[in-house]
């Protein structure tokens, strides 16, 4: 194992007690204690994921999210005392992929890196290249094109789009998007898979207001729907 973690918090006992777990676990560490730090360590180690407080001086997280996320889509876990359904659903509106509210368990926010990590970096799969209309999906390259523009998706907006686009036209519920593309250890409430469709559809439909490929099923859940045969 040597993946990179870069961890961002203004508390120096927590930066410590993270970095101390995550060594532990065989990662690399790289810690900041603000946004703006955080930017510049971020560009020059290239991390693999992030850990990000929320509150802090100079840049606070949500700052540091909008600013990356025009830069590189590595995987971000936040970690922050702001326990609100708003705040959660802000961090996930702005990219980030996974929530922990303080206190924590160092476990559980170890498991949570592991499962951040293994769904940004799946294995090769078989016929790993699915096409519909403009829009096309590369599994193994892990890359998204619109009209042969590429499309920056975030880990989760990624896997979200190869489970619905892998089997086109099926309904899913809210709870199989949730156990396929995010998995058991993922931060969930009833909104999870909303904010995370409604962050994909900003990026892949010429009108997200009516969209042509991630299609709503009443009642249910969502599907694919091949270019727009709604």
């Amino acid at each position: 194992m040597n993946e990179t973690i870069l961890v961002v918090d203004d508390e120096p006992k927590i930066t410590t007690f993270v970095r101390a777990y995550l060594e532990d676990s065989g990662y690399r560490v790289v810690t900041a204690s603000d946004g703006q730090e955080a930017l510049f360590a971020a560009r020059h180690e290239k991390p693999d994921l992030v850990i990000l407080d929320l509150m802090m001086p100079k840049m606070d997280g949500w700052a540091f999210i909008r600013q990356y996320r025009q830069e590189r889509n590595t995987p971000i876990i936040v970690l922050t005392a702001r326990v609100e359904e708003s705040d959660q659903i802000l961090g996930l509106e702005l990219g980030a992929d996974d929530y922990v509210t303080k206190p924590f368990s160092p476990r559980t926010l170890v498991a949570r890196v592991r499962a951040v990590l293994r769904r940004a970096g799946d294995e090769p799969v078989a016929s790993s290249i699915l096409r519909s209309g403009d829009l096309a999906l590369d599994r193994e390259a892990h890359t998204v094109t619109l009209g042969n523009q590429p499309v920056e998706l975030t880990p989760t907006e990624f896997n979200l789009l190869a489970v619905l686009m892998g089997t086109p036209n099926r309904a899913f519920a809210r709870s199989e998007l949730l156990d396929q593309a995010l998995g058991d250890e993922a931060f969930v409430y009833d909104r999870t898979i909303d904010v995370h469709i409604k962050n994909l559809r900003r990026k892949i439909e010429p009108d997200p207001a009516n969209p042509r490929y991630v299609l709503t099923v009443r009642g249910v859940g969502y599907r694919f729907g091949e270019g727009g045969d709604a």
